[in-house]
């Protein structure tokens, strides 16, 4: 499956952002988890949401819980990222990814994740 991350850009502290994954090829688009990880200038890439292949589970990294939702329309091959309050260390390369295993109960690392998009910038300004 090819996965192509969109939506991002500069916003200023406290503004909000959504981040779309379009899904293209591969299998049906719902047999897959999907999920979002960021990575910082010199940091590792760290997990943000993940969302299972029916959108029926949920799961965030503490740092965004409550800031940020995970969605998916599997009509559109499209999973959603809906970020609010943003802080500036919420600055990263934002990626999507596809697990192969739809189903999800709990956060995930990124060896679990079996596809990636290009990844797209997200800059918040304090």
């Amino acid at each position: 499956v090819q996965l192509q991350a969109s939506g991002g850009g500069l916003v200023p502290a406290g503004g909000s952002l959504r981040l779309s994954c379009a899904a293209s090829g591969g299998r049906t688009f719902n047999s897959y988890a999907m999920g979002w990880f960021r990575q910082a200038p010199g940091r590792e890439r760290e997990f943000v949401a993940v969302i299972s292949w029916n959108g029926g589970s949920t799961y965030y990294a503490d740092s965004v819980k409550g800031r940020f939702t995970i969605s998916r329309d599997n009509a559109k091959n499209t999973v959603y990222l809906q970020m609010k309050s943003l802080k500036p260390e919420d600055t990263a390369v934002y990626y999507c990814a596809a697990d192969n295993y739809g189903v999800v109960d709990g956060p995930l690392g990124p060896d679990a994740f079996d596809y990636w998009g290009q990844g797209t910038l997200v800059t918040v300004s304090s």
